[in-house]
């Protein structure tokens, strides 16, 4: 434990941080299973609606520097390829 008093300030900023980005990242992972399950359920309107979810998670990790920018695009494009592929 740190002694110098913004030292331990850090360390309790570090602590919110991180249970931040992991309950952020907990909710991307959640929503791009429910997009697997909506495909292949096979239903156009749960797959646009789980895309739209999954989507703006992706968009929101890349804001907030949880994901690259170009793993959010990369994400975003196989997402839409996804759903492109299920409704045609």
């Amino acid at each position: 434990m740190p002694n110098i008093k913004s030292a331990i300030k850090r360390v309790k900023q570090d602590i919110k941080r991180t249970a931040r980005n992991r309950a952020r990242k907990e909710r991307l992972k959640k929503a791009m299973k429910a997009f697997d399950v909506a495909l292949a359920s096979g239903d156009a309107a749960a797959i646009q609606v789980a895309f739209k979810k999954a989507s703006n998670l992706v968009d929101k990790a890349g804001d907030k520097n949880l994901m690259h920018r170009n793993a959010v695009s990369r994400k975003k494009s196989w997402l839409a390829r996804k759903v492109n592929a299920a409704t045609a």
